[in-house]
């Protein structure tokens, strides 16, 4: 297991939930919005020559400064948010690409927004972005269907997190859970038992996914 982030507390305080069910898994800081494409190829290089091999890989990086007129929106959180949430994933993707093409089984997991939400007003670049995910899943879902790479989403629906408190200051939304609970979701994408959902935004505990 690899660990990617900007923040170096971060990634040591999920070090250590890890470590503690027994497995000591590699940190790669790297702060999304500034890397470059060559940054972004390090790290295929870098676990090949650590670990050998990549099964799988999940994306659950998010930019959202909170809700705002597009009139309105600073140009450069515009930018940074379509970057950080759908260029920067891809650059990624596209870079580990032919290191999970060589395991007979691997899987590439979006965690992708409720579209019907986002897509209202004043979600600006992060409601673009995640429709641009949507598209990601589904395109690179057609190209790569005969290749070993299984493609899918996740939609965990809403979640107790410091995101959701920027957009809902007062939220008492009784549906929203804890980001622990989808832990079960993102392994299921990531292991054979992916493949049910391969194509798919899959959406747990609602009985449906969409494509």
């Amino acid at each position: 297991m690899v660990l990617l982030g900007r923040k170096v507390p971060r990634l040591n305080r999920v070090y250590d939930a890890v470590a503690a069910e027994g497995l000591e898994p590699l940190l790669y800081p790297m702060d999304l919005e500034g890397a470059t494409p060559d940054d972004h190829a390090q790290v295929p290089a870098s676990i090949e020559s650590e670990l050998g091999r990549l099964d799988g890989l999940m994306h659950c990086v998010a930019e959202f400064r909170g809700l705002t007129p597009l009139m309105h929106t600073d140009p450069g959180a515009f930018a940074r948010a379509i970057h950080v949430n759908l260029t920067a994933p891809w650059w990624l993707t596209q870079a580990c690409l032919p290191l999970l093409s060589k395991a007979a089984d691997a899987s590439v997991v979006f965690a992708v927004d409720d579209l019907a939400r986002v897509g209202k007003p004043f979600w600006g670049g992060y409601g673009i972005s995640h429709h641009g995910l949507a598209g990601l899943v589904r395109m690179l879902h057609a190209e790569l269907a005969n290749s070993p790479v299984r493609i899918a989403g996740l939609c965990p629906g809403p979640m107790r997190t410091a995101l959701r408190a920027r957009a809902y200051a007062d939220d008492a939304d009784p549906t929203a859970r804890s980001p622990e609970e989808f832990g079960a979701a993102c392994v299921e994408l990531l292991s054979p038992a992916g493949a049910a959902h391969r194509g798919q935004v899959w959406m747990p505990g609602a009985g449906d996914a969409w494509r």
